[in-house]
């Protein structure tokens, strides 16, 4: 049965973060805009992750819980959460970062205002334990096809999401090539049968990392998202030329960890 009187289904895949969960969920249960349920699902975390989910689920009526019994990855996750999910939008949080209060808000008001838009989405402010350290930049307003060859052209995290634009596209593509870009190609998927997206220029949300979070990246998530631009860019029709883009992740691999460094704090 379809949630009485409510707009947003909120879902967030949960891994080993225990640390961070309860300010997650503290900060959606702070917004501004009320007409919403949580669908949590913990990927098989192996700390104490689940039951403190499990308290708020108990304790809020609008708050659903699935667990996974191994860890499956994000992709498979959201896709549990999406079969719970029931309302006119999807909006997406993470387990270890904060939704400003007036971020569905803003959001849903812009959804509703323009019917011809599907996704939005908006920049995110960086933060560790010591403070924030950086704004993200703002992306193009209104992204077009082309805007694809550089890269995700929507914060993943902060954005918010018709619901039929999910339903036409099946969701998320389960594939372990698709690990950490997940969200890139579902926009490409989204995209090639004619949604479109909007960022707005106000930060709404903000991502718990770190400064050096890039030298963490491995060679395999640079591997999928090569892989994810080359049947991306097919995928919009995009000229073949485009096709030297879908090298860029590997090429960055490869670069020294100094020159990477200086490439990423002035981008």
């Amino acid at each position: 049965m379809r949630s009485q009187n409510l707009r947003i289904s909120v879902i967030m895949g949960m891994y080993n973060c225990e640390s961070t969960i309860a300010e997650a969920i503290d900060s959606l249960l702070n917004q501004s805009y009320k007409r919403f349920r949580i669908i949590l699902c913990d990927d098989g975390s192996t700390d104490n992750t689940y039951n403190i989910a499990k308290k708020y689920s108990e304790r809020f009526s609008s708050i659903t819980l699935l667990k996974n019994e191994c860890n499956k990855g994000l992709n498979y996750t959201l896709n549990r959460c999406l079969m719970k999910a029931d309302t006119e939008y999807i909006a997406r949080m993470d387990g270890d970062d904060i939704s400003l209060p007036d971020r569905f808000q803003k959001e849903i008001e812009f959804l509703d205002r323009n019917p011809d838009i599907a996704i939005v989405s908006c920049p995110m402010i960086y933060f560790d334990e010591n403070g924030d350290f950086k704004v993200g930049k703002n992306n193009i307003p209104y992204p077009e096809i082309s805007d694809f060859i550089h890269g995700t052209p929507f914060c993943h995290a902060p954005c918010m999401v018709r619901r039929e634009a999910y339903i036409a596209v099946n969701g998320y593509t389960e594939n372990k090539r698709l690990l950490r870009v997940e969200d890139y190609h579902l926009w490409f998927k989204m995209y090639a049968i004619g949604y479109r997206g909007h960022n707005l220029d106000e930060p709404l949300y903000k991502m718990r990392d770190d400064r050096n979070a890039f030298k963490r990246r491995t060679f395999r998530n640079r591997l999928n998202e090569a892989y994810v631009r080359h049947i991306g860019y097919r995928m919009l029709r995009l000229p073949f030329y485009t096709q030297i883009y879908a090298l860029r992740p590997i090429i960055l691999g490869l670069l020294p960890n100094w020159l990477y460094s200086y490439l990423h704090k002035n981008k």
